[in-house]
């Protein structure tokens, strides 16, 4: 028996582990769910704010119709694209970001990737249609069509919808360039079909 009282009270015991253990599940504000909800806060906010950051670049890019992406987007290049060139000038005059992204973020969330930059153009594309859609109502529109190649040598058609809006003007906006395989009437047809499905 008193081998066993001896290991109850020294310090490295598994009874004292255990009431260590017990003592730190007991005080709520050091409990793991507690630290995980109060940096879930932050990086809740840290990462709202890396997004709207890179919407605003994605919208600025697609509005002035210029390219994301550039021939070398290393960190060693002096220019390594639209995209990342106007993200890093954007954080470095807004202190606000500049907290959350590039070495400040983590490095599996930059929202910086070819990716990202792909799915924050679409996200734009959907809602601009979405407006478009909702402007034309239920009037009537033509659509303007146009096929070309482009320096890949494949395929492309140009859709523009054309239509009078509720203050009767005629509005004109670009849809989108759909890739097709031929220039046919049927696969251009066809085309148009899936791109208004």
């Amino acid at each position: 028996m008193e081998r066993f009282n001896e290991h109850i009270g020294a310090v490295n015991s598994c009874h004292n582990d255990a009431r260590i253990q017990f003592e730190s599940f007991q005080d709520q504000r050091h409990s793991v769910s507690n630290v995980l909800r109060s940096c879930g806060r932050e990086i809740d906010i840290a990462y709202r704010t890396r997004l709207t950051a890179a919407l605003d670049v994605t919208r600025f890019l697609l509005k002035q119709g210029l390219a994301f992406r550039g021939n070398d987007e290393s960190t060693s290049s002096s220019n390594r694209g639209n995209f990342l060139e106007l993200f890093e000038w954007y954080s470095q005059r807004n202190t606000e970001i500049f907290e959350v992204v590039n070495q400040n973020a983590p490095a599996n969330n930059q929202l910086t990737s070819p990716m990202i930059q792909k799915d924050l153009a679409h996200a734009c594309a959907s809602e601009i249609t979405s407006v478009i859609i909702n402007d034309i109502g239920d009037n009537y529109f033509s659509l303007i069509v146009d096929e070309s190649r482009d320096s890949s040598v494949k395929e492309q058609m140009g859709v523009v919808l054309r239509y009078v809006n509720k203050e009767g003007r005629v509005i004109e906006r670009f849809l989108a360039i759909v890739h097709v395989s031929d220039t046919t009437s049927l696969c251009l047809k066809d085309a148009i079909d899936s791109l208004f499905t």
